[in-house]
């Protein structure tokens, strides 16, 4: 953190300009008694945007979605009292996420113990899992604010800046205090380790490439395709990683319990695995059964990742780019032969493992559309250039291996907490990061009552490139496929919904009620010509959407 030059000015007017100088020009929230004023001097002083949310979850997903699009920390701001309390699944989702973000909540004053706002916010905020920073006094609140920042980058996790309503109008010298990001070197392991994993791979007649979140930027990318068409391996990838190797000829996919039958056969013939960034938990090896009988290394730049869930024969501490291209300068002057595990038979059956058009069944119950086909029809006429969004639901496995994403970067997973109803929020967040690009949130007709319906006006106002697809089965999906397992009546979960497309019309957005082909292909045409928030309310029956995989 850097120190700069002194002004006097009134501490909220303070905060404000401190967000400007640590590189914020968007914040969502909701105001309330103790942030209203920074919010206002941060509109018209700073010339900064607020995106102002229906509830302060939403908010804090706003900002979470935010930060897994842009790269960047992700700032919401609510007042304090129940305002903080309802930011909590919100902050457990962002920390099970790894997620850095800032939110900025008020505290009621001292003196007013009696206030009916009053609550413990620092024990919430800790048992949350976020990290907590206090703004101690006036005169230090800039530097208190930076530190705020420098965590949630370093620790990669939410952390609440708590600031005392009775600060506000406290006149203050403001101090630029900046957080500096130091320069982050390549690290390359060295020694016995790196030998051993060189080892395992000259020895490996049947090869695979794993990529993981910690490897999905473009320099890791391209040094995993390097490495992989030296050691002639096929590349896959968890599923954060998804669309990291989309157009590479030998791209299975995703690795684990999402994996299509052809995917599962070439994973289960290799005999050896090199994952890079990827925590090899228990759904990407689908429950150890795809690592079993393999060698494995795993290389990751934390050390405390290596073995974390698996643990391998050799663990690589180092930047996966810069590893991966260190190992290929070494099978290089060893003058190891490639495996010749790819090959043109592979190939082919990589393309036939590609989710293929069929043709939709009109005999679904009650007017309801084929929930596959459906997802397939999208997934060829949604806009290439699409962010993906996904909601939790038991509609989840089947929208994670049919929908495309181009990149990682273009794909938001809102579970982390295994959580319904965190997904228009957070699509939002990565509408107002996307630079223009349309959003595409997928969920269901639960988690859209539980938190999309009170955000959708959100977009509306905001003039988010938004599409929204529910997955409509009448009730709560996981309850109904449990109450059947057990041969019970399932009707305690199933719900009454409203029609959602009109529902989505009133709160102005485009809403279409989607019940059979013809309805299907009539809202596709006319998302092409949108210019506004769009939903659409696929009827599905109960029956015939497919048990969840997840992972």
């Amino acid at each position: 953190m850097s120190i700069g030059a002194v002004q006097h000015v009134k501490l909220f007017q303070s905060l404000a300009r401190s967000l400007v100088e640590n590189g914020v020009d968007t914040i969502f929230g909701l105001m309330g008694d103790a942030n209203l004023y920074m919010v206002d001097s941060f509109v018209r002083d700073q010339e900064g945007r607020f995106i102002a949310s229906a509830n302060e979850a939403g908010a804090t997903l706003m900002a979470l979605g935010y930060a897994s699009v842009s790269g960047k920390v992700g700032v919401a701001t609510v007042t304090h009292g129940p305002a903080l309390t309802n930011t909590i699944t919100a902050l457990v989702e962002g920390v099970k996420g790894s997620i850095p973000m800032v939110l900025l909540c008020g505290d009621t004053p001292v003196l007013q113990k009696d206030n009916l706002q009053n609550v413990a916010q620092r024990d919430l905020i800790i048992a949350s899992g976020a990290g907590f920073e206090q703004v101690r006094a006036p005169e230090t609140a800039t530097e208190d604010m930076a530190s705020a920042f420098r965590r949630a980058w370093h620790e990669r996790r939410p952390v609440v800046l708590n600031m005392p309503s009775e600060f506000q109008w406290i006149e203050v010298e403001h101090r630029s205090v900046r957080l500096r990001r130091p320069e982050t070197r390549a690290f390359i392991p060295t020694g016995p380790d790196l030998d051993d994993a060189i080892g395992i791979l000259a020895a490996a007649k049947r090869p695979v490439v794993l990529a993981g979140r910690g490897a999905a930027d473009p320099a890791s990318r391209d040094a995993l395709v390097r490495l992989a068409t030296r050691i002639d391996a096929p590349l896959a990838t968890t599923l954060k990683a998804k669309g990291l190797f989309a157009g590479e000829e030998f791209d299975l996919g995703v690795f684990g319990t999402l994996s299509p039958s052809a995917t599962v056969d070439i994973i289960t013939a290799s005999d050896c695995v090199i994952a890079f960034g990827a925590s090899l938990n228990k759904f990407t090896t689908s429950n150890g059964a795809f690592l079993r009988g393999k060698r494995v290394i795993q290389c990751n730049l934390e050390p405390g990742d290596i073995g974390r869930y698996h643990e391998p024969d050799v663990g690589l501490v180092g930047d996966p780019a810069s590893t991966a291209a260190a190992i290929v300068g070494w099978l290089d002057e060893a003058d190891i032969p490639a495996s010749q595990f790819r090959d043109g038979s592979m190939a082919a059956q990589i393309r036939r493992s590609a989710p293929v058009q069929d043709a939709a069944s009109e005999s679904r119950a009650g007017d309801t559309v084929d929930f596959r086909h459906a997802l397939r029809r999208l997934n060829e006429a949604l806009p290439a250039d699409r962010i993906l969004v996904t909601d939790g639901g038991r509609f989840l496995s089947e929208a994670w291996k049919i929908l495309d994403v181009g990149d990682p970067q273009s794909f938001v997973t809102t579970v982390n907490f295994g959580s319904i109803g965190l997904g228009l929020a957070e699509a939002i967040g990565a509408g107002v990061a996307a630079g223009g690009r349309p959003v595409v949130l997928i969920t269901g007709d639960g988690g859209f009552m539980l938190g999309g319906l009170v955000e959708f006006n959100t977009a509306v106002r905001h003039g988010i490139d938004l599409i929204v697809v529910v997955c409509n089965d009448s009730g709560y999906g996981a309850e109904y496929i449990q109450f059947q397992n057990k041969n019970m009546d399932p009707s305690l979960s199933l719900l009454d919904w409203p029609d959602f497309g009109p529902v989505a019309t009133s709160l102005g957005g485009t809403g279409f009620t989607v019940r059979n082909t013809a309805d299907l292909e009539t809202a596709l045409a006319a998302i092409h010509n949108r210019n506004r928030p769009v939903l659409l309310d696929l009827k599905l029956d109960p029956d015939a959407v497919p048990p969840p995989a997840y992972y």
